[in-house]
């Protein structure tokens, strides 16, 4: 049985490593289409604050790794794949069969159609080529601008201050992170952002990018949606991902916001799976298909998929949506369906003064989502009631009158005699 993974990212190689465990005598080939071993988006921050170099960023840092795994390697990018001969076509022109396949190609930045957009000084933050052009433009005291205020630009953000540039933010939505936070926990972390020396401009784009005059060395002035213009000497694009599908053109393998999968993470075509930040899997509670990209989620669908490509049954429940976010020392965190369900019942408490916040979301007596800001300890069993589905009987009730008692619903759930 020969198995190709498409893509070498924490996907890839979680599915490669539990292949070759579920399937000692199988051949395996992991494909990546970047000139560096397999590495975390993830850590691009850290390299790009110099806590890692780049050595730091791989997933595997023993010598030899997938050798002794005898899984094969190969650079290269799929142009397209033939799912009644079975084979995938290299954009070398080099042809490769497989029995089952896996695509875990990820996702790419999405950069929007603003003039201007294609200057050097205009970057995203994805792959190391783009941290290492980053770190040449942004010096301390350099003006920068950042494109977009979710997770993936908040991850960037803390980067860039640290590295000492004076940074502005321009984010399209009426608050940052909004589509993980609440309208309060997002404008809460507005205000402590701009405490920290950052200037954020939300409710704006960003109309067009231009140099300030004819010489080639000359700043960047980027004219905003509300008419303002700021000049810069580098703007960061963070305005969203799109994943990698192009190559499936043509074929029977569904596609939405992402690959379509089932609970054994196979795709519409039998023997093709998906795993991922290009995988649009059943979600936990509503059961519709949502793309969770977060590295936890490709990791747990990485395994099932593999599981059932050697020939195991295994199902996965269902993906919960999490997403926790350092901004500048300041932690927040939602859970599943955060911004609440049409007939669930809700509760929010704030205490700004001290960096904390809460909102707690019901159906029923069941938790389904949860936002939180500054509520770092125990904050997993919110995690545990949502992903556990449990019924809370007595306790929502208290939990209505102080969110803050999750932890205690949370043991007494696991004891419910007790």
């Amino acid at each position: 049985m020969k198995h190709i993974i498409l893509g070498n990212g924490p996907a890839g190689v979680v599915a490669a490593e539990t292949l070759r465990s579920a399937a000692p005598q199988d051949e395996i080939l992991l494909v990546g289409n970047e000139d560096a071993p397999p590495y975390s988006r993830m850590a691009i921050p850290y390299l790009l604050e110099g806590n890692i170099d780049e050595a730091g960023t791989y997933l595997r840092k023993s010598p030899g790794h997938f050798e002794r795994l005898r899984i094969s390697q190969r650079r290269g990018m799929a142009v397209s794949v033939n799912t009644e001969k079975r084979t995938v076509l290299f954009d070398d022109g080099h042809f490769e069969n497989f029995d089952r396949l896996l695509i875990s190609t990820g996702s790419h930045p999405v950069r929007p159609p603003i003039p201007g957009i294609d200057l050097p000084e205009v970057q995203t933050c994805w792959t190391l080529a783009d941290a290492r052009a980053i770190a040449v433009l942004a010096k301390p005291g350099s003006r920068v601008l950042q494109l977009g205020a979710g997770f993936i630009g908040c991850i960037i953000m803390e980067s860039l201050v640290k590295r000492g540039v004076k940074l502005t933010v321009v984010e399209m939505g009426d608050r940052m992170v909004p589509r993980m936070m609440t309208p309060e926990a997002g404008g809460m972390i507005k205000r402590w952002v701009e405490k920290q020396g950052v200037r954020v401009v939300t409710k704006a784009g960003v109309e067009r990018i231009s140099r300030g005059a004819k010489d080639a060395n000359a700043p960047l002035t980027v004219t905003l949606t509300n008419a303002e213009k700021v000049a810069c000497d580098l703007v960061i694009v963070a305005a969203g991902v799109a994943p990698n599908v192009s190559f499936l053109e043509g074929t029977k393998v569904h596609v939405a916001k992402g690959i379509l999968v089932d609970d054994t993470m196979q795709t519409s075509v039998p023997g093709v799976y998906a795993a991922g930040d290009v995988a649009e899997a059943p979600d936990l509670f509503s059961g519709r298909h949502l793309v969770a990209a977060i590295q936890p989620n490709a990791a747990d669908q990485a395994r099932f998929a593999a599981l059932n490509m050697a020939g195991q049954a295994a199902r996965m429940k269902g993906v919960l949506a999490i997403n926790v976010l350092d901004s500048l020392g300041m932690i927040s965190s939602s859970f599943g369906e955060w911004q609440g369900v049409d007939g669930g019942d809700g509760v929010e408490k704030v205490d700004e003064a001290n960096g904390r916040y809460i909102s707690l979301q019901f159906q029923d007596d069941v938790l389904i989502g949860a936002t939180s800001i500054g509520l770092t300890e125990h904050v997993g069993a919110l995690r545990g009631l949502i992903q556990g589905k449990s019924r809370l009987g007595a306790w929502k009730q208290r939990l209505l009158q102080t969110p803050t008692r999750f932890a205690e619903a949370f043991i007494a759930c696991q004891r419910p005699n007790s």
